[in-house]
Formats: structure tokens, sequence, C-alpha cells
């Protein structure tokens, strides 16, 4: 089968081929898994609350009796009709029950697996990759273009609108787990609950809680080379359970804002008057950003930007190390702050 890429998920499952039994979601973004996990199964069956035609499955179980698997697609539903069976896979390997379900006939039985953040080599992504009845569709954290329509969406259908100024605030500060995201837009909505357009001031109440302060905390600490206060909020946010590639995406959403900033002020425009356009800055940050702008240079922060996006592309390859890569990265942006 053809590997479905990032930006083709959501087309492959609006038309997917009927030879295809099997779908394996897996990628970094949990949230964004099961969301599509849960989609795809509730909507496979004609009542998802009935246990005889959405049939959940631990991975565990699967791994300690293969055969499982088989004899529960194999199996016809009491009334007839169609079932689909869903499995949040675990560490172990299920692959081998994975494919004899494919080696056989599936009938009116649809598979949804919640793989987590497999590894190219991993088996269970090889084998549904290589299947003519299988779809591996990858899941990554949402885009800028993907969080817009998100939360326009989102909003529009819970009679909302938002002020241009707030959008880009949200936008800011959503982003790295699908699932995140849709619980910043529901304390939102409660937020603003009985107004018709949610503002700048509404945004800033809900958005600027601890958890974010203290990113931008750590991220203002690296590009301003301040080692104590980056060792310190490094070891908060981790302790608080804050996933490495969203510190770093953090890390790079403000690089590329800082970026666009100084190229302007070295194109002759006043700092003053290029802060003023940066609307959707929070009011506290302002001062230290001023800062930034006179230690860095268009070519420092290009650098800086590409070690980030590499350090990302490392969290993904290599998950369990990363918080370590996130570590070093702002460590490594801090030196070269003080350089």
């Amino acid at each position: 089968m053809v590997a479905v890429k990032a930006h083709e998920v959501d087309g492959a499952l609006r038309r997917p081929d009927p030879r295809i039994g099997v779908f394996l979601f897996y990628g970094p973004d949990t949230g964004l898994i099961n969301e599509r996990a849960k989609a795809l199964a509730e909507r496979s069956v004609t009542d998802p609350s009935d246990p005889f035609q959405l049939i959940r499955i631990d991975g565990d179980d699967i791994a300690s009796d293969p055969a499982r698997l088989s004899d529960e697609a194999g199996t016809m539903g009491l009334f007839g009709g169609k079932r689909a069976i869903w499995i949040k896979a675990t560490s172990r390997n299920i692959a081998p029950a994975v494919d004899a379900v494919l080696k056989g006939e599936l009938q009116d039985t649809t598979i949804v697996i919640e793989g987590g953040d497999l590894q190219k080599s991993s088996p269970l992504r090889t084998l549904c990759e290589r299947s003519q009845k299988a779809l591996a569709l990858p899941c990554y954290a949402d885009s800028g273009k993907d969080l817009g329509t998100i939360v326009e969406e989102t909003l529009k259908n819970n009679g909302f609108s938002i002020s241009r100024d707030a959008r880009a605030a949200l936008l800011a500060s959503l982003g790295g787990d699908r699932l995140a995201t849709r619980g910043e837009l529901a304390k939102l909505m409660l937020y603003a609950h009985g107004k018709r357009e949610i503002t700048l001031e509404d945004v800033d109440a809900i958005m600027s809680d601890v958890s974010s302060l203290a990113m931008d905390a750590v991220v203002d600490s690296a590009f301003a080379g301040e080692g104590t206060g980056l060792e310190t909020g490094s070891r908060r946010l981790a302790a608080e359970g804050v996933h490495a590639s969203v510190l770093l995406g953090a890390a790079l959403r403000y690089a590329l804002m800082l970026l666009t900033a100084r190229l302007a002020v070295e194109e002759g425009r006043p700092i003053p008057a290029v802060m003023e356009s940066m609307r959707s800055l929070h009011f506290r940050r302002k001062p230290l950003i001023e800062r930034h702008l006179q230690r860095w240079t268009s070519g420092s922060l290009k650098d800086a930007i590409a070690m980030i996006q590499a350090s990302l592309l490392e969290t993904r390859r290599l998950s369990d190390l990363g918080d370590a890569i996130a570590a070093k990265t702002l460590l490594d942006l801090a030196r070269a702050a003080r350089r």
C-alpha cells in the first residue's frame, strides 16, 4: 500500500478504500490518535454504545492471546450488521495477531488500532504499511493552518465568533496535542458562556495559566542566556508532565516571531514600532522581547530555528529521550544568547 502522508489522513478517512479492514493510527500526538480512532470506530457501526457492535480490547490481551483477535474478527454479530474492534496498543507486540487477521477475510468488521509513537522499523507499522488491506495513518502535532481550522470550526459549531487579535493570541498558545487543544477550547467557551464574540481579554484570562506562564519563562530564559532560570523552569515543567515537544514547539514559535521582528529592525524600523505591531503578545513579555531583539541577529536566529527544528524531529524519533533533548537544546540556546 502507498504510504499515507500526514496531510492526507483526513482525506483517506473520508473516502476509505472498501478493501481496507485495518486502520493503524500512530505518531507523537496521542490526543489526535485517540480522536481519529474514536471517530472511525464509532462511525463504523450503527450503535456505538452496543458492546456487541463496538468491541474494545487492550493490546496486552491480544499480545497474550494472539488468536483472540482472529476469533473476534470472525465472529458474526448477534443480530447481524457491521462490527468494529477498537484496540489500544501497548509496548507489547501485536503484529502477529494483526498479520493473522490480514491473511484472512474481514467481513463487515473494521479493526481500529491506537498504536502510539511507532518507529519506522516497528513490526506493526511495517506490516500495515505493506498490506493491501491496511492503512497506517500518521498523527503529528497540528500545524498553524490545522489549528486555525480546528479553532474556527469548534467555536462556530458552538455559536461563537472570535476577534482577529484574540484568534492570533489563541493560536500562539495552542498546539502540540489535539486533546489538549480541545480541552483549552472547552475551557475558553465555558468562560465566555453567554457571549457571542470571544475577545482578547477572554483568551488572556484562560490561556495565561500557570503552566503557560512557566513555559514562557523557560523560553525567555533560554533566549536571554539565563541558565539558572532555565534550569529551574525546565525541571518544574518536566515534573508537571509537559511534553518535550510542546516546550520545543513553544521555543520554535517564539524564535520565528522574533526572527520576523528582527528582520524588520534590520530593515530600519525602530524597535518600539516593531513591538507595537506585535499585538498578540502578552504585555508582561514585551520588556524581555525588546532585550532579545537587541541581543539576537537574524543570522543567529535562523541558526537557532534550525537547531530547534532538528531537536523536535529527534524527540519524535527518540521519544524516551525527549526531556534530555529539550534540555540540551534550550541550554545550547542560552549559550548562544550569551555569546
